[in-house]
């Protein structure tokens, strides 16, 4: 994520510091490697948010990978903050790629 000052993890619970969004706690719900799959909600944010479920996994037809992420927020209000958030990891995460191009 863009900005992100300190991540832990201890197998069950994300904790970020987020520039803009504050402390906040993930549980990891779905880890699946096979699957490429990982699924987590916010339970703590010192925000507005009320409901938060979002999931990521990577899709393959043999020659493309695809990254699908999507998340679910309440209240709707916070879906443009959530949606540049997103966006900014995932253009982080095209430059990590390029730079790894072979």
């Amino acid at each position: 994520m863009p900005g992100v000052k300190s991540c832990d993890f201890d197998g069950e619970v994300r904790s970020l510091i987020l520039p803009g969004a504050g402390a906040i706690k993930e549980r990891i719900l779905l880890h699946d490697n096979s699957a490429r799959r990982i699924e987590y909600s916010c339970f703590e944010s010192p925000g507005a948010l009320t409901s938060h479920h979002a999931k990521m996994e990577i899709l393959d037809d043999g020659q493309h990978s695809l990254l699908a992420w999507e998340a679910i927020i309440e209240p709707i209000e916070l879906e443009a903050f959530v949606k540049e958030s997103m966006e900014g990891a995932l253009s982080q995460l095209e430059g990590v790629l390029a730079k790894n191009r072979l």
